[in-house]
């Protein structure tokens, strides 16, 4: 771990959440509970107390996401501060001002996402992924890419948190079978929910829906349960820009950016993960760098590129 990474006893990390009071609790996930904080110099964190299982259970989990969260250092992920062992497994992280994508896009804040923004997060977390796929000294595929696993910062920069699921990707392997099943409904890749099959692609599908949540303002599953992808794929299919994007948008929107976000999910969503574009090639798409698209070649026998492609 490196050096900036602060070893908080169980004493500092109660008075920074005043004894991990109701007051300062934040969340809840399958895996830990989340607290806000304040450090003896004014900074403010947000500590993560595992809970899941077993004292060893938590220990596994606690060193998993430790050893990967140390080796990833980038804008558009959460900055570990530190981490305690005394009294239970805790992770300390910067705090995010106005919490994650989910509970802003669907919750109750009153914060009105407007196109300039969302389309500045879709970015973001599309840098984030690049890097952990590509920029980190060994590949990480994240596993649980979901709205409420990305938090945004005042100025609504996105940050994708929660390494608990995450992965090291094995260099000279294409995939990785992962015989546990876990992950968040709504964001699955089918080969990951139907064989265990994890890549990086895994990661792709999961951004393809967010991506369709920022356009449409829906949940990647509602509450009858319906799917996200299901619902907009005909939709996708006839180019029916009108009926998916998200009501509360209007007609304020960059038509063109509009289209490059909906051909990166179609593309992403795609049932066989081959055809699903690499987060290098959907990044390009996204910034709209059209010449340096050649690469995706073997994506154009798609009807989403070839009915995109031609408008954009």
């Amino acid at each position: 771990i490196d050096a900036p990474c602060r070893n908080f006893t169980l004493y500092q990390l109660q008075l920074a959440t005043n004894n991990f009071s109701q007051e300062n609790f934040i969340g809840k996930g399958g895996y830990a509970e989340v607290y806000k904080g304040c450090l003896h110099d004014g900074q403010i964190i947000a500590v993560k107390r595992l809970v899941r299982g077993t004292p060893d259970d938590r220990i596994a989990d606690f060193l998993t996401e430790l050893g990967i969260m140390a080796h990833v250092n980038h804008p558009n992920t959460v900055k570990l501060i530190g981490y305690g062992v005394e009294g239970g497994m805790h992770i300390v992280l910067e705090y995010s001002h106005l919490g994650s994508l989910a509970s802003v896009l669907h919750g109750s804040k009153g914060i009105k996402l407007g196109w300039s923004v969302r389309y500045k997060i879709a970015l973001g977390v599309a840098e984030g992924l690049m890097y952990l796929h590509y920029g980190c000294q060994r590949r990480i595929v994240h596993r649980d890419i979901k709205a409420a696993n990305i938090l945004l910062t005042r100025d609504f920069e996105p940050q994708i948190c929660d390494f608990g699921l995450a992965k090291w990707l094995p260099e000279k392997w294409t995939h990785q079978i992962v015989m546990k099943f876990e992950g968040t409904f709504g964001y699955l890749a089918p080969e990951y929910l139907m064989h265990g099959i994890v890549d990086e692609k895994t990661d792709v599908f999961a951004f393809g829906v967010l991506l369709l949540e920022l356009v449409t303002g829906r949940r990647a599953l509602d509450c009858s349960r319906q799917s996200l992808v299901m619902w907009a794929k005909p939709l996708l299919r006839k180019n029916n820009v009108r009926e998916l994007i998200d009501p509360a948008l209007g007609n304020i929107y960059n038509s063109k950016q509009m289209k490059l976000i909906l051909l990166a999910a179609a593309l992403c969503v795609q049932r066989c993960s081959i055809r699903r574009p690499q987060m290098n090639q959907i990044l390009q798409l996204l910034k709209g760098n059209l010449s340096s698209l050649e690469s995706m070649k073997k994506h154009r026998n798609s009807s989403y590129w070839n009915m995109y492609y031609k408008e954009i």
